[in-house]
């Protein structure tokens, strides 16, 4: 007899998450991402990457369901390979939030990830990419930023670590923007009162899924307000201290499968079972 799964869908993060050190997603994690599907279970990606960022992972992993995207900014249907949803950042406000974080602490240098489906990464003199596996153009100046719609701004610091500068952030941009980090090297602002929590609620009710059946992966502070609206918190064992704090669960590391981990748990194995988690 059948039996309905504690959780119906399964919400992961990408970087430092699902995927590996390498940009690849395992056939353990693929495995088990299957176990949860053929239980019933629905996979739902939410990242802070933008849909040009994601496209040739959706692909390779024959991914056709929603995708949040950009720290809940773009909602996305790969199937139909369309935005549903999508909240632009405010460019003066922008602007304005990067004039205030340097009047605290100095010269940042940004980047921006365009709106759109075909939208680019944008980056001005000085910024380094954190993840040098992912397409950018570099532009010669700080106004080039704002020529296109955003959805988020990327900022670094040549000195301060990225939770010296969330905090500094958060202080000086007010009410101007979502100050999140989301990455090493990756302090971002996305429109005010958005984020990944917003965006899984989104996901969640277009599927008609209750939070408290949500099992949520993540491994950095952005994920924090994806916790927040899941039923049972996982956090990766290379996650920041703030999201090992509110997790119910730490498990191993993205480099050890640790999101197969728990869905073979949660869901069979088909021969991996009672392999647990790290606490």
């Amino acid at each position: 007899m059948l039996t309905t799964p504690a959780y119906a869908l399964v919400a992961t993060d990408l970087d430092g998450t699902l995927l590996r050190p390498d940009d690849t997603v395992s056939a353990r994690s693929r495995a088990a991402l299957g176990f949860a599907a053929a239980s019933g279970a629905r996979h739902l990606i939410v990242t802070g990457r933008s849909v040009p960022g994601i496209r040739a992972l959706l692909a390779d992993l024959a991914y056709t369901g929603l995708v949040v995207c950009g720290q809940g900014t773009q909602l996305y249907d790969a199937d139909a390979g369309r935005l549903l949803r999508s909240a632009a950042l405010d460019r003066e406000a922008a602007d304005t939030a990067l004039g205030k974080i340097e009047a605290e602490v100095g010269a940042v240098f940004a980047a921006v990830d365009q709106d759109g489906v075909d939208g680019v990464t944008l980056i001005e003199p000085g910024y380094r990419m954190p993840n040098p596996t992912l397409p950018a153009q570099r532009v010669g100046s700080r106004e080039a930023l704002w020529e296109r719609p955003v959805i988020k701004v990327l900022v670094r610091h040549p000195e301060l670590s990225d939770d010296e500068l969330t905090a500094v952030a958060r202080g000086a941009v007010g009410d101007l923007a979502t100050v999140t980090l989301a990455g090493p090297g990756t302090v971002e602002l996305a429109p005010r009162g958005v984020d990944k929590g917003t965006g899984l609620a989104a996901a969640a009710e277009l599927l008609g899924i209750g939070a408290e059946r949500t099992v949520a992966f993540g491994d950095m502070p952005n994920d924090l307000p994806m916790f927040a609206g899941s039923g049972f918190r996982v956090a990766m064992g290379n996650a920041h201290p703030e999201l090992r704090a509110a997790a119910d669960e730490v498990t191993l590391s993205n480099a050890e499968d640790g999101v197969a981990v728990v869905l073979e748990r949660l869901f069979g194995t088909g021969g991996r079972a009672g392999q647990g988690s790290a606490l």
